[in-house]
């Protein structure tokens, strides 16, 4: 069994709209950053993003517990020595509260191309008016489970059986045959030849001009003295 991994043609985007008028930043956030990334879809894959589209309204009613409004600080350099700005969240959150729930979904996205390719689903509004009718967004709320309906069924478009020509028709395969039942292809080995025993070779004969010279160069025996 293969391992599944979503193709763009699977994946179905829908838009949805979070009021968080009185919600929690952190648990806003964890719950926003689940849809951006699909891990409420069976297709989820780490690699991929197979998440929807998010509309935060009313940002400016967003809470902070423990008295982090006083506490919590948030930073920024210019990349430049001595550039470093730091600004509390009471005076983001009076200033820029939209700047405040897009820095933390942020930052419970990837910190990669595909963290910023999701962050980019995202839309956040100060107040309850937000420019996307169109897309006709679902009303969502906080621990809401978005529903799914699986993948979009297509249709295929194929001609009546009798319409058809015999060319389009495939041909029945025929049954395979175990290995037993197929014909060898193998060719067969030649009969070995008998083995035969190796003939002595005859003493090569010296020809005659070889006899006279082997008599001329042997010597003659010495003559014994006569005794006087």
């Amino acid at each position: 069994m293969k391992t599944y991994a979503p193709k763009p043609q699977d994946i179905e985007r829908r838009w949805y709209v979070v009021d968080a008028d009185g919600a929690v930043l952190g648990r806003l956030a964890s719950e926003v950053a689940a849809v951006l990334r699909g891990k409420h879809k069976p297709i989820f894959a780490p690699h991929a993003d197979t998440g929807d589209y998010v509309i935060v309204i009313n940002a400016r009613g967003i809470v902070l517990t423990g008295g982090k409004e006083t506490k919590k600080v948030a930073y920024r350099h210019s990349g430049y020595p001595g550039g470093l700005k730091e600004t509390s969240y009471s005076r983001l959150l009076s200033e820029r509260p939209s700047f405040v729930v897009e820095k933390a979904v942020r930052g419970m996205l990837p910190h990669n191309r595909l963290g910023r390719a999701m962050a980019g689903k995202l839309s956040v509004y100060d107040g309850p008016d937000h420019p996307h009718r169109a897309q006709k967004p679902e009303a969502l709320k906080l621990g809401e489970i978005p529903r799914w309906e699986g993948l979009p069924v297509r249709p295929v478009e194929r001609a009546p059986k009798a319409e058809r020509t015999e060319m389009e028709e495939k041909p029945a395969k025929a049954p395979r045959r175990s290995r037993a039942a197929r014909p060898s292809t193998a060719k067969p080995k030649p009969a070995a030849k008998p083995k035969t025993t190796a003939k002595p070779k005859p003493a090569a004969k010296r020809s005659a001009a070889k006899r006279t010279a082997t008599k001329a160069t042997e010597k003659k025996p010495r003559s014994k003295k006569r005794e006087e």
